[in-house]
């Protein structure tokens, strides 16, 4: 250990620990008298029957000079008068090289029970979003693997992207695709409120070896409480974080925003907060900015983001899907309808965008993309009488060869799970099938 930071660790060593005492648990809430702490600090709860241990908890808020905390686990054994110590700590997770390819719970521990390695460091989970002045613009293109995204709504290193889709759409593959194709230096995935039948087989089906052995995967299941699931989304950043400040080009993907927002709402009702439009608290709103603005460029490198959002009944209008759209950088539509179809991945082109698409490709390429969507949009407003047999060729030039191309089109968005293609044969595909004429 270097002399900094054994030095740091000597002044970290608490000279004396604050203690309270539980008085009240209701729900989710637990309240205490006591010990002396701030907002953010991780506590342990001294439950003694039938077997010693110490229950892991947050404090988060304040009510008539009583202490409100938040478990990170089950809270059976917690009586009034258990013992309530303080750490005088925010929650901190040890990072390392040692976690790729490695399964985690939301606070970095190895879900497979295996030892970690030693060699890795204290990181903060909850940090704030680099200056806005400091971050480089986004300038270069990441190639991603996935023919419809690479040709249609090319993303740059360190974009923000939303994947908006209902449930059964193929999320969770299209987020597969994109890790075992990109050219990411590193992987990190977050399972938040997954089914914990759904975990394994996104780890072992849709990942798999190839893809796990450059990624890492933070799962906090639908079981957990709710401030778990929110420190799953923290931990996934700040490992993220922790990699883009060693230089690094690292894709971030968290599955879903959704959930985090639905745990902060648990947290909200529970601590108090008026609830707001569909129940959702004024803290949601406040927690969602900070937690996606974390990604992005630094001075150092980039993380670029993907964050589904489950819509319920294919609303995209709902409140969270507002609200991330209005933060992220593009989204991409997952549409029923063509999954129905068999067009996978389900990308609804025509209303979906990349707003940074425009300053980092060709020209070639911007024109070859704008005209195949002229191309579907004008097939998709004839549909109906191309189908019954109405429309007579020659009456309109773009719709003759929008039904002429469409099967090509077509075929340039649907691609095979474990088909693997480059940024620059995707553009050069686009470019050669589809020039603007």
């Amino acid at each position: 250990m270097k002399l900094s930071q054994l030095i740091q660790e000597v002044h970290s060593i608490k000279s004396f620990v604050h203690y309270g005492k539980v008085t009240q648990v209701v729900g989710l809430m637990i309240e205490s008298k006591g010990p002396k702490v701030s907002i953010g600090e991780i506590c342990y709860i001294h439950v003694g029957s039938p077997t010693f241990r110490k229950v892991m908890v947050e404090v988060v808020g304040f009510r008539d000079e009583n202490v409100l905390l938040m478990p990170f686990d089950t809270i059976q054994e917690i009586a009034p008068g258990s013992l309530v110590e303080g750490t005088n700590k925010p929650l901190q997770i040890k990072i390392g090289t040692s976690l790729i390819g490695k399964v985690v719970d939301g606070l970095g521990r190895s879900l497979d029970e295996a030892e970690m390695e030693n060699g890795r460091i204290a990181f903060p989970t909850d940090n704030p979003p680099p200056n806005p002045l400091s971050r480089p613009r986004i300038t270069e293109p990441m190639s991603l693997g996935v023919r419809a995204i690479d040709g249609l709504f090319t993303v740059g290193k360190g974009q923000r992207v939303g994947i908006f889709a209902g449930s059964g759409v193929g999320k969770s593959t299209l987020m597969a695709m994109i890790a075992k194709n990109s050219d990411a230096d590193i992987n990190v995935i977050a399972l938040i409120g997954e089914r914990g039948r759904e975990v394994r087989d996104f780890v072992e089906r849709d990942l798999g070896v190839d893809g796990l052995q450059n990624s890492i995967v933070i799962v906090a299941t639908s079981d957990q409480p709710a401030l778990m699931r929110i420190k799953g989304a923290m931990t996934a950043t700040a490992i993220a974080e922790f990699f883009r400040n060693q230089g690094l080009n690292v894709t971030l993907m968290m599955d879903s925003v959704t959930r985090v927002a639905m745990a902060q709402r648990e947290i909200g009702l529970a601590t108090g907060e008026p609830p707001t439009t569909k129940g959702y608290t004024p803290s949601v709103f406040a927690l969602l900015p900070r937690l996606l603005e974390r990604s992005g460029t630094n001075e150092f490198g980039s993380i670029t983001a993907f964050y589904t959002v489950l819509v319920d009944g294919d609303d995209m209008n709902e409140p969270i899907s507002d609200t991330v759209r209005g933060i992220l950088d593009g989204h991409l539509v997952l549409d029923r309808k063509l999954a129905n179809k068999g067009q996978f991945p389900a990308i609804n082109v025509l209303t979906s965008i990349s707003r940074i698409m425009n300053e980092i490709v060709s020209d070639e390429h911007r024109n070859a993309a704008d005209h195949l969507r002229t191309l579907l949009a004008s097939y998709h407003d004839t549909e109906d009488l191309i189908n019954i047999g109405a429309y007579k060729r020659g009456t309109n030039k773009v719709v003759d060869e929008a039904i002429m191309r469409y099967p090509s089109i077509i075929e340039f968005l649907k691609q095979e799970v474990n088909e693997k293609v480059t940024y620059e044969d995707v553009m050069n595909q686009l470019i050669s099938e589809f020039p603007r004429g």
